[in-house]
């Protein structure tokens, strides 16, 4: 497969995946953006129009945890882009409470927007691609992944662990055939979409985060631990280290 002409991301209206769009778009191509603000997805799109005006940009208004609404809407850009080569899956917060202080409901949303609408969000890309015969899913999990977590992120990085096993078992069951997973493993990344994170040692902007992600996602790699320098490392650490030194460094 060639260029990845035609990407669709969601939860493009801040964070994240409002700068992929914007780096993407530089790289001349056409964008199907999702979320749950219409408002800034339109004033992205004139945006990113008007300095790339040789590009294609579809919006629409999508909470993910609407699971119909997903496969509507994904089917929904793939008409108006003639075909999708590039699902990012991105949606998704970090809101959470330490298990057994009432904070269940808290949790709940937590697992449902980080994993059941990531599972919603990976099935109606994968029915796409498998039609199509080809694509690339993206599958933005979380260094918080790599180890149970403490306090308020325990159920956050389960989610965000289930989401890279989820991308795993799709790409266990396409090996050998044209559709790619690659899982991406941001660290700390500065996001709008999480402004109450208190600043951490490693915490990189967000343009200089999402460069990395971009190239890891051009790379078509099966994982990427992004930026490189030092989550690579530090994901074998985190794997391997004692759970007391992984919960004082979380």
């Amino acid at each position: 497969m060639g260029v990845r002409k035609n990407i669709l991301i969601t939860g493009a209206s801040a964070g994240l995946g409002e700068q992929m769009a914007r780096d993407f778009a530089a790289r001349g191509r056409n964008l199907a953006l999702c979320a749950r603000r219409l408002d800034r997805l339109q004033a992205l799109r004139d945006e990113l129009l008007a300095a790339h005006p040789g590009i294609t940009v579809a919006v629409r208004e999508l909470d993910v945890t609407d699971h119909p609404r997903v496969f509507e809407v994904f089917e929904a850009f793939r008409a108006d882009l003639g075909r999708l080569d590039r699902v990012v899956v991105n949606a998704g917060g970090g809101k959470g409470r330490p298990i057994g202080t009432g904070g269940f409901d808290t949790n709940l949303h937590s697992a449902r927007t980080n994993f059941v609408a990531a599972l919603a969000q990976c099935e109606a890309a994968v029915q796409i691609f498998r039609d199509q015969r080809h694509g690339h899913l993206v599958m933005i999990s979380s260094m918080s992944a790599m180890r149970g977590l403490p306090r308020g992120m325990t159920t956050y990085a389960a989610a965000k662990a289930g989401v890279a096993a989820l991308a795993e078992g799709v790409r266990a069951d396409l090996l050998g055939t044209p559709v790619k997973v690659t899982t991406v493993f941001p660290g700390y990344i500065v996001s709008e979409a999480n402004p109450a994170a208190r600043p951490k040692p490693l915490m990189v902007s967000t343009e200089r985060g999402v460069r990395a992600m971009v190239r890891a996602i051009e790379r078509e790699r099966a994982q990427a631990q992004v930026p490189a320098w030092p989550w690579a490392p530090l994901g074998f650490m985190m794997r391997h280290a004692p759970l007391r030194a992984v919960a004082r460094f979380s």
